[in-house]
This record gives structure tokens, sequence and C-alpha cells, in this order.
């Protein structure tokens, strides 16, 4: 019985998914963000049946562990488009790092002003990296794994939503610009949208987010050392 309830919670999942985003391409709107359309049918799905999260949640596990080897896949277009990736070597780098850094500090200066407690600044401090890397920086670090998934998820939303008609106000139109400040700061939710933009916008959003994730890897505990003096 608690497999067929897992599978049932993946399905609906999947369901999801896939009416979100179908909405989203026939209509073509940034509000339809998947993710958000996704959450929503789930959560009015489980309150309808009157189902509680431990339900869901063995089926989430499932579906978080399945994230690991679709991040490590990102490896792939970077490897076939390593021509443009040589090309803006220098400034891609330096601009991500300066951008990861500054993500994570200014989120977690802020909670932490705030007066909120160590695992929520900890937590909140990897969430412009993909879900699956964030949990684990967060974890090692002394945050909540699941805290930091869902600061991942509503960043990634709100950027996919408000990032390029940001990006158009201030007049950046160069592709590999708005892909890469994309992917940088919104991970996967950014790199889709931003694909939806052109190939080369989507090809520099997935390359940002696979350097955000290794910079903000690396960096991270000498962040949370610095600020947090830990």
């Amino acid at each position: 019985m608690e497999y067929i309830t897992t599978l049932s919670m993946i399905m609906l999942t999947f369901a999801a998914y896939v009416f979100s985003r179908f909405l989203f391409m026939r209509y073509n709107n940034p509000l339809l963000n998947v993710v958000i359309i996704s959450s929503a049918i789930i959560v009015a799905a489980l309150f309808i049946l009157h189902l509680p999260y431990a339900v869901y949640r063995p089926g989430k596990e499932i579906m978080t562990i399945l994230l690991g080897p679709t991040t490590v896949a990102l490896a792939v277009p970077l490897y076939n488009n390593r021509a443009i990736l040589r090309k803006n070597l220098v400034p891609v780098v330096f601009g991500v790092c300066i951008a990861s850094s500054l993500t994570s500090i200014t989120a977690m200066s802020i909670t932490q002003m705030l007066g909120m407690p160590r695992d929520i600044v900890v937590s909140i401090g990897p969430k412009s990296v993909t879900a699956p890397i964030a949990a684990q920086v967060a974890e090692v670090n002394g945050g909540d794994p699941d805290l930091a998934i869902a600061f991942v998820v509503v960043t990634g939303a709100l950027g996919a939503i408000a990032g390029p008609t940001l990006l158009t106000l201030l007049k950046i139109t160069n592709p590999v610009i708005r892909g890469l400040a994309m992917g940088t700061t919104s991970h996967g939710q950014g790199t889709a949208t931003a694909l939806m933009e052109g190939e080369q916008q989507g090809l520099m959003a997935g390359i940002g987010m696979t350097l955000s994730a290794v910079i903000t890897s690396t960096l991270f505990p000498i962040l949370v050392s610095v600020l947090l003096h830990s």
C-alpha cells in the first residue's frame, strides 16, 4: 500500500508538471510559472484529499534524488559548447563569481540583521543554485536542506517571472548577458525561461547555473565563516 501511495504522489507531481507546462507554452505568460502552478495543484490536491505532507514526502524524496543526475548531465551541453565558453571565459567566470558571492552575502546579511536563527541564515545563502546542490551546501554548513530547497524554489520562480522583464527594462539585449544573468541568479527555472528566448540565451544560462553551483559550493563555507564568525 505504501508503494502505491508513493507512486501515486510521483504521478500526481508529473501530471501537475505536464499540465502547468502546457499552460505556459500555450499562453506564453511569465505569470504562469511552471513551478508555481505545479506546486499550487499539488497543494490543492493534498488539501482536497485530506492528505498530510507526510504522505507526499516519500515520493518527493525519490524525485529529489533524481535531481542529482539531472544536474550532472548539464556538463554535456557545457562541453559541447565549450568554444563559446572559452571565448568569453574571463568575463563569464569573473561575473558569475561576483554574482554568486553577492547573492549569498546579501541574503545572509539581511536575514542576519533581521535576527533570524543561524540555520535560516545559512539555508538562504545558496538560494540561487540548483536544489540538490543548495540542499547539500546548506546541510554541510549547519543549515536545513528542506528550507534551502524552499528558498531555491521561490528564488527561481521570482527570477523566471521578473528576470526577463527587468533585463529588458535595463535595456540589456545581449543574449550572452541575458542568459548568464538568468542562469546565475535563478538556476534551472531561469535557464528554462532563457531557453525560450533563444538557444544562445539558454546555453549561457546553463553555463551560468553550472558555474554558479561550483563557485557557491567552493566559497560558501568561507562566507559562512566570515559572516557568522563560525
